[in-house]
């Protein structure tokens, strides 16, 4: 069953005859529900069914499940270092985590109704396991668990990216070498301007991307401070071990402020305006292709396996991969105007509005991934045509500079 969906349970409910005859019954148990929140205690009634789904963000950070058990397995780990817990239920809480993580990697993991978010859920899962698990809390706000969670995201994702930029750089290079004596018209306006080579216009291309490396380099940088300690907005009381937690989890330094560590999204920012950058580059490669596989340049012969055909046109070969990485790169933008517009005018420290900085950074980083990944293998599988390229080439107006 996926993140979002539940096995009935309390959103259910009896029938409205029941429920009409059973008032105190009704009061009782919506006083119990109240109470499984984390901020429950004070609540002597539910909320709405209608507001439980708004407000609800599990079928989004279902995401962040690896890093939120990371997390809180180090802040188990820091808390036993400190003396908050026993031995005994420090051993309790990891046990009781690796079984949550292999439910939810398997699948078999069971999300109720009162399950918010996927921190939540976790939590939930882990006191059914254990009640030490109740004592995981101690010393931790949801405010700095969220602010972990993401930044652990944001370092993996940057990392994620690096990597696959490579793949791509790796293959203009590779076509580069093959193609560096061939002759072709370098373009200025769109109009022929002078003569380059094949190699050298390929590799015009892979230099922005080794600039879009270092971008997302400096996004890990950026979300490389660990803020668990800084609680709801004003630290904790407990003797928390805040260097050994980061040193556990291979954070650079700490954050130092606990009102902005909660409400910092800055480094997600600086993730998502790495994947628009990249997915420009991205788009003026693909429209390179689309160009030089039309009939008008002739340049680039699709294969097969990199295009599609026309449902009515027998003749056409389609160059569907490039096209859609050429608009994709709208997706990004529209990630980082929702990022940048949800961050603006919020006042400190923590806000729920915060809770819609998810979506954006995931549809951004998925998106710029996937793109980089398909580049990879259209860049790998172009095939060029050098008589037509020689042709061009061949154009006497290239010159004209030289001779001038």
């Amino acid at each position: 069953m996926g993140p979002g969906r539940t096995h009935g349970g309390a959103g259910a409910g009896p029938p409205a005859g029941a429920r009409a005859r059973q008032p105190a019954r009704r009061r009782e148990e919506a006083r119990a529900i109240g109470k499984k929140k984390l901020w429950g205690g004070r609540f002597s009634g539910k909320l709405l069914p209608e507001l439980e789904r708004f407000t609800s963000s599990l079928g989004v950070d279902f995401e962040l499940y690896p890093f939120d058990i990371a997390g809180s397995v180090a802040h188990a780990r820091g808390l036993g270092a400190a003396g908050i817990i026993k031995p005994s239920q420090l051993r309790a809480i990891e046990r009781g985590l690796r079984q949550v993580k292999r439910e939810l990697d398997d699948g078999s993991f069971e999300f109720l109704d009162s399950d918010e978010d996927i921190h939540t859920a976790i939590e939930r899962r882990l006191t059914e396991i254990t009640p030490a698990g109740a004592a995981l809390h101690a010393g931790r706000s949801r405010n700095d668990q969220v602010a972990l969670d993401l930044r652990l995201y944001c370092r993996s994702a940057s990392a994620a990216a690096v990597s696959a930029i490579g793949n791509v750089v790796d293959r203009l290079g590779a076509q580069a070498a093959g193609h560096a004596s061939w002759p072709m018209p370098g373009y200025t306006h769109l109009q022929r301007a002078q003569p380059v080579t094949l190699g050298h216009h390929l590799l015009a291309h892979a230099e922005p991307l080794l600039r879009d490396a270092d971008r997302f380099r400096r996004a890990y940088d950026s979300a490389d401070e660990m803020p668990l300690g800084s609680g709801a907005l004003a630290a904790s009381t407990l003797p928390l071990r805040r260097e050994a937690v980061a040193k556990e989890l291979g954070f650079a330094r700490l954050t130092a402020n606990s009102i902005d560590a909660v409400s910092d999204r800055d480094f997600a920012l600086d993730l998502v305006h790495a994947c628009v950058v990249t997915s420009l580059h991205l788009s003026r490669l693909a429209e390179d292709v689309v160009l030089w596989s039309t009939a008008e340049f002739g340049f680039v012969v699709l294969a097969d396996e990199i295009s599609t055909g026309s449902s009515l046109m027998p003749q056409k070969k389609n160059p569907d991969v490039a096209e859609l990485l050429r608009a994709r790169s709208g997706r990004a933008i529209g990630s980082l105007v929702a990022l940048a517009t949800t961050m603006k005018g919020l006042p400190l420290a923590y806000d729920r509005d915060l809770q819609e900085d998810k979506p954006a950074v995931f549809a951004a980083v998925e998106g710029t991934l996937d793109s980089l990944e398909a580049a990879a293998i259209l860049v790998e599988r172009l095939r060029f045509d050098r008589d037509r390229i020689a042709a061009a080439a061949n154009d006497p107006s290239l010159l004209a500079t030289d001779a001038a």
